[in-house]
């Protein structure tokens, strides 16, 4: 186990500190991306019905960032941990996480006709198998973890189990959305519910992702609440970036439609704060979150460059 106060961490950090400079983020990243698709290509072979699982993997290996599995599989290693015990709930964290997109490209939630660069689901399927896809890959996400996670004690996959449903149902994923929606249009949204609708449409399933590799690894509750604290403002920092997005990039950069937010009269971070002050509170948040980690280093450093990753990205 690994706690944020352990001796022999300090002192594997100053006696590697020089290693530090030396990190290549973007080879960590391609590495790791490579690992993840090919448990996602794994996780689910196109059988029958053919169309369900065409749809599915329309959506899930249409590649991304993989930035949640990715989170999950450091963290993991953080504590010790190894990336086959963490692998699991990584594709299971992609699984959720393309559920939601897919559903929330619908014509009944934000309506958009792209992500990552080609049609969304539902306008190569159809608005019902769209919405069976999702059905299928967040029902798959739990059962992938518990039939295929090895050499984790049972409790801990069992937590993790229930924190991944707590963040991608009422108590994270669903309730965002729902206070999203009915936010659409408004004039007197105020940060506080900005905050409340991002915390739990897009932190939560960044926490889980941070949390839950954490667990497997082993980690005590004092580390894990500190990553928790590292995943909560690295994801508020995703999500104001995002709304600067919608504004400032074009729609090959973001691989989507741009300007959607304003369309449907969404409040969003510029729309409350600027853009400048918007960007000065993700890199504070980005500031807040490396602090959490000042006591794991040089294991840290995938989860350091990640965090800045996040504020420098262009999609």
């Amino acid at each position: 186990m690994v706690t944020a106060n352990n001796p022999q961490t300090q002192t594997a950090a100053s006696d590697q500190a020089p290693a530090l400079a030396a990190f290549d983020l973007k080879t960590y990243l391609a590495d790791r991306q490579r690992q993840v698709e090919a448990a996602l290509e794994l996780a689910v072979p196109l059988t029958y019905p053919n169309t369900l699982h065409e749809a599915i993997r329309y959506s899930l290996l249409a590649g991304g960032k993989r930035l949640r599995p990715i989170l999950c599989l450091a963290s993991c290693e953080l504590v010790g941990g190894t990336i086959a015990q963490a692998m699991p709930t990584a594709c299971a964290l992609e699984m959720i996480h393309t559920m939601s997109l897919i559903h929330d490209d619908l014509p009944a939630m934000d309506n958009d006709d792209y992500r990552r660069g080609r049609l969304t689901n539902h306008k190569v399927y159809g608005e019902a198998m769209a919405i069976l896809a999702g059905d299928g890959l967040l029902a798959h996400a739990f059962a992938w973890v518990a039939q295929q996670t090895q050499n984790v004690p049972a409790e801990r996959v069992v937590e993790v189990l229930g924190r991944l449903g707590q963040a991608a149902g009422i108590g994270g994923l669903v309730s965002g959305q729902v206070v999203d929606l009915e936010s659409e249009g408004r004039s007197d949204v105020t940060l506080e519910t900005l905050h409340y609708i991002h915390t739990h449409k897009t932190a939560a399933l960044l926490e889980v992702s941070v949390v839950s590799g954490a667990i497997l690894g082993g980690a005590d509750r004092d580390t894990v609440q500190r990553l928790a604290r590292y995943a909560q403002n690295i994801g508020l920092a995703f999500q104001i970036i995002d709304d600067i997005l919608d504004i400032t990039a074009t729609q090959e950069e973001l691989g989507k439609s741009i300007g959607k937010d304003i369309r449907a009269q969404k409040v969003t971070y510029p729309r409350l704060l600027g853009l400048e002050e918007s960007q000065r509170q993700a890199q504070q948040l980005i500031d807040e979150a490396k602090a959490q980690l000042t006591d794991f280093s040089p294991a840290a450093q995938p989860l350091l460059a990640l965090a800045e990753f996040i504020t420098a990205r262009k999609h």
